[in-house]
């Protein structure tokens, strides 16, 4: 006898999951910041905190990826763009972090091209984009980040840069890829880069989309990562 019951779609079941483990995740970082504002000062401001504030961060953002890729996959991810002034735009995403920039002493600043004050795209998803990288940047910061925004041929780019080691250059050399399997030695995925790319991708105009570039140097000399929106 064959059994008739539907099978469980086993894509679906994960992003139900990882949803239902991004509100647990939320709970969890709010009583955390409630107990901590029960604390004496010098108590709130030691190493160990600032590994828990990264690490929160960088939970939540690989969550928020999760199910972005699944809504990617199954065209339920909507495309809601409009004007944000970059100025309120690029604070906002680094006063998320600001916690973490003290703890690690990192000096964390952006500028901004006066003769580009607007930028036409989709808030969450690019935040979310910039959460990820600013993450990233974090991890390998040693004193110094900037964010800073340009246009380029009419494209509005969103640039981050560190003061680190830079990107490996067999990364950059396969960016084109961007999943590119577990490296070991780094543990990165390349999968942040893949949706980078694939929002980058998701914003259009006459016939051009967006899209992302790694490479070293910059004004930090360190890693730099460009998003590129038309």
């Amino acid at each position: 006898m064959i059994d008739s019951e539907p099978s469980l779609d086993f894509s679906t079941v994960i992003a139900s999951t990882v949803h239902d483990m991004k509100n647990s995740l939320a709970m969890l970082m709010q009583a955390h910041s409630q107990w901590l504002a029960h604390l004496p000062d010098p108590d709130r401001h030691t190493p160990e905190q600032g590994v828990i504030d990264f690490e929160f961060a960088h939970l939540n953002g690989m969550l928020v990826q999760l199910l972005g890729l699944y809504k990617l996959g199954v065209n339920q991810m909507p495309l809601q763009p409009a004007y944000h002034e970059l100025d309120d735009f690029i604070e906002a995403q680094l006063a998320a972090h600001q916690e973490v920039f003290a703890s690690r002493g990192i000096i964390a600043t952006y500028e901004v091209d006066p003769l580009s004050p607007l930028g036409f795209f989709d808030r969450e998803l690019i935040a979310s984009v910039l959460a990820n990288s600013i993450n990233n940047a974090i991890r390998y910061a040693r004193h110094a980040l900037l964010i800073s925004v340009s246009d380029e041929a009419g494209q509005l780019v969103l640039t981050i840069n560190d003061d680190g080691e830079g990107f490996p250059a067999e990364m950059i050399e396969r960016q084109a890829d961007y999943v590119q399997g577990i490296n070991h030695s780094s543990g990165s995925t390349g999968l942040g880069l893949y949706f980078a790319g694939r929002i980058a991708a998701l914003h259009q105009r006459n016939g051009v989309g967006g899209r992302t570039e790694i490479s070293n140097g910059g004004p930090l000399g360190g890693g730099v990562f460009s998003l590129y929106l038309p």
